[in-house]
């Protein structure tokens, strides 16, 4: 599914306007400090998104927000979403996060907290449970899927198109997750293509980069940041102050909106045309993230979201648009032909 081999890329014209998609993660609170799976404890911080939504509104921005089933299935939420669905402020997706999606039948493991690692059927079963939940409690069928903790793996595709999924943002760019039980993204890009088959399905990736004078080092810059020994030393923070490579995520979840910026900019010379925003919706709640533990954190944190917006739309000159907008202009730009592999691969999506 992430093999490279089975992709169809999207050439988009010189003339594109840069497109802005927004994706939150709109899940229960968690305790982020659990050394196992985090279960749910609430869900009272859905309703905080209308502190966001005030300015999605002034910069004409339609988020995605993925439902995880605490939310999808608790009124204290879903009534809150179904309205701002129903008003055309959001879009809905899927988030499955197995260890709070029934069927409950798998062994709570860090390992079997990825969707991906569960057996096809049960990944299939708990995204079917998912998604009527959504369907029935919000009014809508889910198109886009987003993998709790990124977690893909190789039946993912078949079973995203079995159910009527078009659109999966599940992909960390140029990422290694295996040390965690998790995917291998290490070769995937964070430009958005098709994959899979009869249908195809877009992917559109977190926008995820480096900056600097090594950016363009590939395993080396990879090396550099994500290395756990060096960043024991705090090597990764050394490099990016002296400016010589710098990995950086586009949310306001621990990066500064100059980081947000630099990251833009980089990507736009490289000719990106597609950017994903995306942060979790607890974090909208003092207390619930280690993003945001105070009000004045959360103060910080919606201006950076402010800040973003009004960079991309006025400096960059770029647009707000929905997952569905994107899949419309990428299948004008190039109709989704995949590839099958020519040679057997090693099971998992980027193995």
């Amino acid at each position: 599914m992430l093999d490279p081999d089975t992709w169809s890329a999207i050439h988009w014209p010189a003339e594109q306007k840069p497109m802005l998609v927004v994706v939150v993660d709109t899940e229960a609170e968690f305790d982020w400090k659990a050394a196992r799976p985090r279960r749910a404890m609430g869900v009272t911080s859905v309703k905080c998104q209308d502190r966001a939504q005030r300015i999605f509104e002034k910069y004409g921005v339609r988020p995605t927000l993925v439902l995880d089933y605490p939310v999808s299935s608790t009124p204290e939420a879903y009534e809150f979403i179904r309205q701002l669905h129903r008003s055309g402020a959001c879009e809905i997706g899927a988030h499955l996060q197995p260890w709070d999606n029934p069927p409950l039948v798998e062994q709570i493991t860090d390992e079997n907290s990825y969707p991906g690692n569960l057996p096809s059927a049960l990944e299939r079963e708990k995204l079917v449970q998912l998604t009527q939940s959504i369907e029935t409690n919000i009014g809508v069928r889910p198109r886009i899927y987003k993998a709790g903790r990124y977690g893909v793996g190789q039946a993912t595709a078949g079973i995203l198109a079995e159910l009527g999924y078009e659109i999966d943002v599940s992909v960390v760019p140029g990422t290694d997750l295996t040390y965690e039980f998790g995917p291998d993204f290490s070769r995937c890009r964070a430009n958005p293509y098709w994959f899979g088959e009869n249908p195809a399905l877009l992917e559109i990736p977190l926008s995820i980069g480096y900056t600097g004078l090594l950016a363009d080092t590939g395993n080396v810059a990879y090396t550099l940041t994500m290395n756990e020994r060096l960043k024991a030393l705090h090597v990764p923070g050394i490099l990016a102050r002296l400016g010589l490579v710098e990995r950086i995520t586009l949310t306001p979840e621990g990066i500064s909106f100059e980081e947000q910026r630099r990251l833009t900019r980089a990507l736009l010379r490289k000719g990106h045309r597609v950017f994903s925003f995306t942060y979790h919706s607890p974090s909208l709640a003092p207390g619930n993230t280690p993003y945001v533990r105070s009000e004045a954190d959360l103060h910080a944190f919606l201006e950076r979201i402010e800040r973003y917006l009004r960079f991309f739309i006025e400096e960059v000159g770029g647009r707000a648009a929905t997952p569905f907008e994107v899949k419309a202009l990428a299948e004008r730009c190039a109709a989704p032909v995949v590839r099958r592999p020519e040679r057997t691969r090693k099971p998992g999506w980027a193995r």
